[in-house]
């Protein structure tokens, strides 16, 4: 799958959230992130325990760029049931580490893999759609799932 296919995939598969609440932590965060992935029974509470434990335990690693953060565990995990990606945008920055600029995400895209193949093509579709020129940035303008739409059609 390509990058920007990869937006499209959000949306036809009803991953995208755009969310109101405003986390009082990280902690909260990644559970509200991994919500979406649990009503659709591709995760338990398990799986998601073990994304708040591993970021305590090696720190906020889950923060691959300034202001993404990509929330997942091992595909070893008995709480997992099937892979896919999740997208869920806060209005406010989560910080993972308080006051550093490097270590907060708004856009957060939780990721379950039941196989590691299709893991690692998630994984290198989701790198192409970052890296791709003003998708940051347009992701984390967005306030509604219409305006998601309009960035599906931008790219």
């Amino acid at each position: 799958m390509e990058g920007k296919n990869m937006l499209r995939y959000f949306y036809e598969n009803e991953l995208v959230t755009i969310s109101q609440e405003k986390p009082e932590n990280w902690e909260e965060a990644v559970r509200l992130s991994s919500k979406n992935l649990l009503e659709k029974k591709i995760i338990n509470q398990t799986y998601v325990e073990e994304v708040v434990e591993a970021v305590k335990k090696y720190g906020p690693y889950i923060v691959i760029v300034p202001g993404v953060a990509m929330p997942h565990s091992t595909d070893k995990s008995e709480g997992v049931f099937g892979t896919a990606i999740s997208f869920t945008k806060f209005e406010e920055p989560i910080y993972f580490a308080e006051g550093d600029e490097e270590k907060q995400a708004r856009l957060f895209f939780t990721l379950a893999a039941k196989n590691p193949e299709e893991h690692m093509e998630n994984i290198a579709a989701l790198s192409d759609l970052l890296m791709t020129e003003g998708v940051i940035e347009a992701l984390e303008k967005v306030h509604s799932l219409k305006e998601y739409q309009q960035v599906v059609e931008m790219f």
